[in-house]
């Protein structure tokens, strides 16, 4: 199947890899950031790509990181990653990597919700609250919710869960400063990008957000934003309330991974081709909608 699981890059240090991404150091300042087509469901990493994800998601990442440059700093850089591998290791780059400027990651997934879905769903249908939040009686699922909420979870390494945690508890761990300020933001960009994709078609369920911190202890935006990675896309035209609806997400490969005998740690069922190129046109249709 095609698709870019690993690179092989020896021109720049190797720093690490992560569920989706491979990162480069770049002198000690900057890293380069590679999207390969690996997905995560689950937690768990599967062994088949989704051919060109990488690419479609440094796109949208690009699209919305230029769009909200107003609202907050983010660890952009107008640095081209083809300029700084060596010729040969060119076509592992290409449209899908980023050179940013190297933060410290606060270790906090920064999560916010506008409609009650997943587990979110679960959690309200059996304590009436989404991670502690406390909801009115009688939502249906995938109805909006009365207003935005902010549920972080702990920042797990790969192979391991997050964990949803409080508000209470974040503060805990990146100090009350941080944390209210990190929630801010979170919920203005979730408010700010939900706005504008209703206007192209999709409505965006939730979304997770990272930030990382500077010397001087300014808050930036990181990572991946807005992608269909990271959240959850529906199509306007055919959303309704009390069900869960189509999605332009990898939600698809969730629920053929539910469907399938799997206890959900590694390794996971081999997907089958159909399903990775499926999953890669609701990727795409994503981009084409929000950036055109």
């Amino acid at each position: 199947m095609p698709g870019l699981m690993k690179t092989q890059i020896k021109s720049l240090p190797f720093l690490h890899r992560g569920k989706v991404r491979d990162i480069y150091a770049v002198g000690d300042d900057k890293l380069l950031v590679v999207q390969t087509d690996r997905l995560s469901a689950f937690d768990v990493i599967m062994e088949d790509p989704i051919p060109n994800k990488g690419r479609i998601l440094t796109a949208m990442s690009n699209f919305w990181f230029k769009k909200f440059g107003h609202l907050m700093p983010n660890h952009m850089t107008d640095i081209d990653p083809e300029s700084l591998v060596a010729p040969h290791e060119r076509d592992q780059v290409r449209g899908r990597a980023i050179v940013v400027k190297k933060y410290k990651a606060i270790p906090i997934e920064a999560i916010v919700r506008g409609y009650i879905i997943g587990t979110g769903w679960k959690d309200y249908q059996q304590t009436g609250a989404i991670c502690g939040i406390k909801l009115p009686a009688g939502l249906k699922e995938a109805q909006k919710l009365p207003e935005v909420i902010f549920t972080p979870s702990t920042k797990a390494d790969v192979g391991e869960h997050d964990q949803n945690i409080s508000f209470e508890k974040m503060k805990e761990i990146v100090g009350a400063e941080v944390a209210e300020k990190v929630r801010e933001m979170a919920i203005t960009l979730y408010r700010e990008a939900a706005e504008f994709a209703a206007t192209k078609g999709i409505l965006i369920a939730d979304t997770k957000f990272e930030f990382g911190m500077d010397d001087d202890g300014k808050i930036y935006l990181i990572d991946e934003i807005l992608t269909p990675d990271s959240s959850r896309f529906w199509p306007l035209s055919s959303y309704e309330v009390g069900m869960s609806p189509p999605s332009f997400d990898k939600q698809y490969v969730r629920d053929w991974l539910s469907a399938q005998p799997w206890d959900k740690t590694a390794p996971a069922p081999r997907l089958p081709l159909e399903v990775a190129e499926k999953t890669t046109e609701k990727y795409n249709e994503a981009l084409r909608l929000l950036t055109a």
